[in-house]
């Protein structure tokens, strides 16, 4: 491939997107950049603060809750206070308990202020995906949930190896750094973010209750059975995606290998993300959907079923790249899916149960891989992953029949400029190229996305 085909290949992967998409996508990169308490806060509690093993599990635990609470409840802020408005309150609020849990000592304290950490930092997230819902055409939203999942990989790759420096020096300039670059972000949203949320009183000129579309509550959410599928689907594969941060370096240090050992194999998981998810995404963004989330669940179960063959380094890290591959496809067709299932009007609270979805799971799996590991040991495990991707890939092959194609046909409902009238919902999102980004015929409230994935 020629130089002159690259450059190419790179410009169409970034152009065309909104302004604020890109403001947005720095945000992440900044507060990826920034992470610190989710890479070394158990070795900080045991071999800084000397408490012991069981009690960092206890707190990574408490961490976990309090993304499982603040998942819905940030939905609805979302909807109802807007996404701008979410995000400062979340990264702030991110960025206070973050530093305030570096000075903590008492087992009671680093508990409460954990929880809040854990509830502040997932808080963000259901914002992040409406807002790009909001401001990104739909025939560019596979692509753009492509560069933020790849900025937020690139930022943690980088993070991982400056925190490791960092952590060796002093612990707490770890957390005051993370809470610096939290506040950034915050500051770059209040500065260079206007408001995506549509405007109801700007639909109401189309007719109906409050902007054209019914009131979207949580139980409306809940009755959603297509979009509640979408959830279930997410829940499985996370369950067997999040089985690399404890059930694998416990089945590879029974195995006999290092520590070191892990580190390489899972390295490659951020390196093959950050090398090959643009070019993928452009190879799959116009493919069957369909086809390539039944594919992305199948690679993902066998990935891991994989790995009970393996029996040297470069066979586990052969198996990571196959489940890596599966990130890579799921992850911006999973968002964009969420998204275009969402009505516009709840696309908060949609997002918060996708989000929802993945804390849940990020509970789970240690404790059912760990489980199954003692009881039947790990090859159980590995083959109870290659089911459950085979029963993801069978439940998406029948959800996606049920789903309408993607289109950019119909009109829609997009952010107001910064600065516009209240009601002037039809401007265009900063830098776009003009009026709204069109939703897709027949969308009602249904739909789903990871942050974050694990994210």
């Amino acid at each position: 491939m020629s130089v002159a085909s690259v450059r190419r290949a790179a410009k169409e992967s970034v152009s065309g997107l909104p302004r604020a998409f890109w403001w947005l996508w720095a945000s992440t990169l900044v507060n990826r950049l920034g992470a610190f308490v989710s890479i070394f806060l158990a070795m900080f509690l045991t071999a800084d603060q000397g408490h012991s093993a069981s009690f960092a599990g206890f707190v990574g635990a408490l961490l976990g809750l309090g993304s499982v609470v603040s998942s819905i409840g940030a939905g609805v802020m979302t909807d109802r206070l807007g996404r701008r408005p979410t995000l400062l309150i979340a990264q702030a609020s991110t960025a206070v308990s973050v530093a305030v849990l570096g000075f903590m000592t008492d087992p009671v304290a680093i508990s409460v202020v954990a929880f809040v950490v854990g509830m502040a930092s997932n808080a963000s997230r259901p914002a992040v995906q409406a807002m790009m819902a909001d401001i990104v055409a739909p025939e560019d939203r596979v692509r753009a949930f492509a560069l933020n999942y790849w900025a937020i990989n690139l930022g943690f790759a980088i993070s991982s190896v400056a925190a490791g420096f960092v952590a060796e020096y002093s612990y707490l300039i770890g957390f005051i750094g993370e809470a610096a670059m939290t506040m950034l972000c915050a500051v770059l949203v209040f500065l260079k973010l206007p408001e995506s949320r549509p405007d109801a009183a700007a639909g109401a000129s189309a007719g109906g209750a409050k902007g054209g579309e019914p009131d979207v509550s949580m139980g409306t959410v809940l009755r959603d059975g297509r979009f509640m599928a979408v959830v279930g689907l997410s829940f499985l594969l996370a369950v067997v995606f999040l089985q690399s941060q404890v059930a694998l370096p416990v089945a590879m240090a029974d195995g006999g290998f290092s520590t070191k050992d892990f580190g390489m194999a899972i390295a490659v998981n951020g390196v093959l993300i950050v090398a090959v998810q643009i070019p993928v995404t452009r190879f799959i963004e116009h493919r069957d959907q369909r086809l390539l989330m039944v594919l992305a669940a199948l690679l993902g179960g066998y990935g891991f079923g994989l790995t009970a063959f393996a029996g040297s380094l470069a066979v586990y890290m052969l198996t990571v790249c196959v489940w890596t591959l599966a990130e890579i496809i799921n992850s911006p067709i999973q968002m964009s899916l969420v998204a275009r299932l969402s009505p516009v009007h709840g696309r908060g609270r949609y997002q918060g149960m996708y989000t929802l979805s993945w804390a849940t799971a990020s509970l789970v799996a240690p404790v059912a891989g760990g489980t199954v590991i003692d009881r039947f040991g790990a090859d159980a495990l590995w083959a109870g992953c290659a089911v459950v991707g085979t029963v993801t890939a069978a439940g998406y092959w029948l959800l996606m029949g049920r789903v309408p194609a993607a289109t950019g046909a119909a009109a829609a409902t997009t952010a107001p400029t910064e600065g516009a009238a209240p009601g002037a919902g039809t401007g265009a999102a900063p830098g776009a190229a003009s009026g709204a980004a069109p939703e897709e015929p027949g969308a009602r409230p249904s739909a789903a996305d990871p942050a974050g994935s694990p994210a």
